[in-house]
Order: structure tokens, then sequence, then C-alpha cells
């Protein structure tokens, strides 16, 4: 029976487990109940389990029945401190927590690989890792896991690594995307503090007020983006919090606003860092104030190998036929821990359309809403095409 339609005849169970999760999501590093399911889907194969000491992964080992490398394969498994508001049979019944962003399918899929790979054992050329990762919504899962070893689980490292991430929108239902070169950006935050001397409203010049100086450093930090840094390597600095006084006559001591900062390119990572910190501390200085700028690293960017992106857009296409797979044409704003994997190991990430048929991919609510759903209809698919990449990238 061929890979794909083995997938398809287990749909049943992966859309089980898949609603199993969405029904109790747990967010960040400790997910026993998830840990739980996860460790009864894989009940019964010939997998080395592994589990993990300061977070709830799980890692598991299938050895090939032919010598040859190793390929890593990752799902993430965390949920979002989201209310869920959808009518869904399978709807969270965790109150404000909600798998927003599809993690549920990505454990079902992997999951789902691990039996098709399982049952294919003595034709695999070599090993595969099965990452099953907490904490990629902010919590650096990824980096937890390299830590305690999961690049080493089979005795030597990786030699490509791929991940899936399906998207309510963006793409349509059942195609695949990836690019060579980066794909996610890496996601920084600037928190900055301004000090002065707080005072009357209607005398500011016995004060030193500090919410002009910072109202100055946002505009100045928008400048500094468009005349500092090229167009092609785009950096993007947004002001997503400001809070400063208390009423409307009174000038505060204090004004305090908190930036997320993308970029695409190592080089304009450490450039935007040591700017945008001498940026607003210059500012405040020429007004006379205190200021403090604390510059917090975050993901970084993550960045497909050329070759293993074409290897697997070509997988997709071998696997599913033509029409479903596209070359992304610029990389997505968002950020992701599988950056750290792609650190160290050549691979590539790829988007997966998951819509619901109903829903216009254009218009759908998108990841992170409250609203947000995925169609099923996708896991077999997903679960099919992890597998063909680590036979097929074994057997290279």
């Amino acid at each position: 029976m061929s890979l794909l339609q083995s997938a398809r005849d287990m749909s049943g169970e992966l859309q089980r487990l898949r609603h199993a999760l969405h029904a109790e999501p747990e967010i960040g590093l400790t997910l026993p109940r998830t840990q739980e399911k996860v460790l009864q889907a894989l009940d019964g194969l010939p997998l080395e389990i592994g589990t993990g000491r300061s977070l709830t992964s799980v890692t598991a080992v299938l050895r090939g029945g032919k010598p040859g490398p190793v390929v890593l394969l990752r799902g993430d498994m965390d949920a979002l401190p989201v209310h869920e508001r959808n009518a869904l049979p399978y709807i969270s019944t965790v109150d404000g927590v909600m798998h927003a962003c599809g993690h549920d399918l990505h454990t079902a899929m992997l999951a789902g690989a691990a039996h098709l790979l399982s049952a294919r054992r003595e034709d695999l050329a070599g090993d595969v890792v099965f990452m099953f990762q907490p904490g990629e919504e902010g919590h650096e899962g990824a980096r937890y896991m390299i830590e305690e070893g999961v690049l080493d689980a089979a005795g030597r490292r990786p030699a490509a690594a791929y991940a899936l991430h399906v998207v309510s929108g963006m793409l349509r239902p059942g195609v695949f995307s990836a690019r060579g070169g980066p794909i996610m950006a890496a996601a920084d935050t600037l928190v900055v503090t301004v000090r002065g001397r707080g005072g009357h409203g209607s005398a500011p010049h016995r004060a030193l007020d500090p919410i002009p100086a910072a109202c100055e450093m946002v505009t100045a930090l928008q400048t500094m983006v468009t005349r500092g840094f090229d167009v092609f390597d785009p950096v993007v600095i947004t002001v997503g919090s400001f809070h400063a006084g208390t009423a409307e006559n009174v000038i505060p001591d204090e004004a305090r606003f908190e930036v997320t900062i993308r970029t695409f390119s190592k080089a304009n990572r450490a450039a935007v860092k040591e700017r945008a910190v001498r940026l607003v501390t210059n500012i405040a200085e020429a007004h006379g104030l205190a200021g403090r700028a604390e510059f917090g690293m975050g993901y970084p960017v993550t960045v497909n190998d050329p070759d293993e992106s074409a290897f697997a857009g070509d997988a997709v296409t071998d696997l599913l036929g033509p029409g479903r797979y596209f070359v992304a044409p610029q990389p997505v704003t968002g950020a992701e821990d599988f950056s750290y994997v792609l650190d160290e190991v050549p691979g590539a990430f790829l988007f997966l359309g998951a819509c619901p048929p109903e829903r216009d991919p254009a218009t759908a609510p998108y990841n992170h809403s409250a609203e947000v759903e995925f169609d099923d209809a996708v896991l077999p698919d997903g679960a099919a095409l992890l597998a063909h990449l680590a036979m097929s990238r074994l057997a290279r």
C-alpha cells in the first residue's frame, strides 16, 4: 500500500488524537496531559522513547533496517492563552486556553508519521528522530530540547530536519509552501523607560516631562528603519505598548514603551540592537532626561537551506502531484523557534494551507484568533509528507 493511502486510511485515528489534544490544551513548557496523549499514541511502536527533564518533551528514535544518516522531524505541542469562540464539538474545555495556532494538528501529523515510518522500518536507510516539542509560543522549547540533546538522540547529528506549520489563511487548502533562505523573521523586543521629574501640567517648565521625549523616540525609531536599513533586507519596528501618566494635568515622572522588532538577517539584527539603543539613549540625554533601553533577544531568523527547501518542494509534488506546492515569494514576518534547529542542522520549514472549505483563505480568521479553525482533511497529507521527506532524504 502506498504511503499516502496508508495515511488516509488512518485519518480517523489522526482526527481523534487531534480532537483530544484540542479539547485539553496546555501552555508553555509543561504539558503533562499532552505528553501523556503523545506517549499513548506512540505505544507499541518500535521506538526508543525519552522524555525531557526541564520540559515535558517527547523524543522518539526509529532505527532503520539499513545503515544511513539521521533525519529529524519536529512537531510543536503547546497552545495559546486565548479563549476559544467556536462551536466545534471538540472545543477547548480549558478556560482561556486554545490551540489557536494549529499545534494540535502538528502533533497528530508527527504521531501519524511515526506510525507510517514504523511500518516501513526495514526499508529505512538510516534513523529518524521525532521531536515532540513544548513551548514554541515564546518559551524557547526548541532551545531547551537542543540543550537536553535532541539533536544527538540517535547517536549522531541529523543530516536534515523538517517541520510543517498549518495556516488558516494565506494558502489554499492542502497547498504547501516554502522558500530557500529566510522563511520567518527574528523577533526581538525593546523596552524603553524614560525618567524625568513630575510636576503640574500648567507649568511644564518646572518639571522634566518624559512624554514628549518618549513620543519623539517612537517617531525616530520609524525614521531609523526607513533611512538606516536597506528596503530589500527588511526591518519592522512596532510600538505595541505605551504607558505614561495618571491625569491630564499631571506631568509624570516616567514614560515607558515596549517594541517588537522583526529582522531577516543576522547583520540587521545586530545593527538594530546597537542603533535603537543608542538612538533612544541619545534622545533622552538631549532632553536632559534619563533613558534606559533594554533589548531582549527572541527567536532567531528561521532560515531554510536552499537545497533542502527545493528537495521538500519536489517531495510534495512527488507525493501529492502537481499544483500542491507553491514557492513563497517572500518571508513571513512571524517568528518560529524551529529556527534554533535550523541554526544547527540544514533543513526546511514548510507551511500548509488548512482553511476549512466553507471559508475563504483571504478573509478567514487567522492563526492566533479566538475564532480560527483548521480543517482535519489536511492531517493525512501532512503525516504522509513528513514520512515521505524522511524516507526520501535517507535514501538520497
